[in-house]
């Protein structure tokens, strides 16, 4: 694993692809010096003279890392500050930032690029040739292939979502036998999607339908919906919770749906079930989606039972019961 550069900027509004080149960096520090520590912040947050303290060496000579996300929610005394930090970064720490392209918050992509940080692009894939070769990358990833027929059938099945796509792939790489995955693994696993999706059970649970997400839940299994792409789907609706609950309030339109990367029909959907939802209840219900994932990754016994755990703590964490 390569030795990461003082300062990483990740640019780009792929979620998921940013958030594993964010990894990626940590991964290669922690390789180098396991007990390095992680300071992971959110750009709007940060206050000025932060990143300098964070940065400071340690007195047990520890490395650190610090991982700045929504960087173009930074404040512009923070941005400069960061610029200048950038130009004669601590020896002891990384730094990496998470942007996701745009003008809001140009003056730190193009001040850090200048002064020598290790730039790594992620752009959105919008071509179904590309989301094509991302599921044979996944695949891969896993030491597997997969057939052309099989791909598109998975991408017909799962639709555009990477985190869904990632979900799908893992799944059928750690379920199925054979060097190649064919176009009747991916009908197995996926066979029944058509009628119910872990997005319907996301909407119902976030909506506090308890009743109607446990019975969809149910059907989905019984109709073979792998259950790691259902809890992919309650993180999403989750984070899209979140997303546009923290926006600042003064966006509207185009603005708002640029800075939370979604579209304007899909914000209004989100505005409409944000009602009855709270910071904290978001938090907590985050958290459920976590612990079901690992169960249904192998940590669990009954990926069933911690589905129906995590879809009821939603429905509390709503309703603040």
């Amino acid at each position: 694993m390569a030795t990461p550069a003082p300062v990483t900027l990740v640019v780009g509004d792929e979620e998921l692809l940013a958030d594993r080149a964010v990894s990626s960096v940590v991964a290669a520090v922690r390789a180098d010096d396991p007990g390095a520590e992680v300071h992971d912040l959110v750009g709007g947050k940060v206050e000025t003279g932060e990143l300098i303290g964070l940065a400071s060496p340690s007195l047990f000579g520890e490395r650190s890392v610090i991982v700045i996300r929504s960087a173009q929610d930074l404040t512009k005394d923070v941005i400069a500050e960061v610029v200048k930090y950038a130009a004669h970064p601590a020896e002891d720490a990384v730094l990496v930032l998470a942007h996701p392209g745009g003008v809001k918050g140009k003056a730190l992509v193009d001040g850090v690029k200048k002064a020598g940080a290790d730039v790594v692009t992620v752009s959105k894939l919008t071509k179904p040739a590309e989301r094509l070769d991302f599921i044979k990358g996944e695949i891969k990833r896993a030491g597997r292939s997969i057939s052309p027929a099989a791909a598109q059938a998975l991408l017909d099945a799962v639709g555009s979502d990477l985190r869904e796509l990632a979900a799908a792939c893992s799944q059928l790489a750690f379920d199925t036998e054979g060097k190649s995955i064919d176009e009747a693994a991916v009908a197995r696993y996926h066979r029944g999607r058509a009628e119910v999706s872990g997005f319907t059970i996301a909407d119902l649970a976030i909506e506090g339908r308890l009743g109607e997400a446990l019975e969809q839940l149910r059907w989905a299994l019984a109709t073979g919906v792998a259950p790691v792409l259902i809890v992919s789907a309650l993180a999403g609706g989750l984070r899209s919770l979140a997303k546009v609950g923290g926006a600042p309030r003064n966006l509207r339109g185009g603005q708002l749906a640029s800075h939370v990367g979604m579209p304007p029909w899909k914000i209004d959907r989100v505005k409409r079930q944000l009602s009855g939802w709270g910071q904290d209840g978001i938090s907590r219900a985050m958290q459920a989606v976590a612990v079901a994932d690992e169960q249904v990754k192998g940590a669990g016994t009954d990926p069933a039972y911690a589905l129906e755990r995590a879809v009821q703590i939603i429905v509390a964490s709503r309703t603040g019961r």
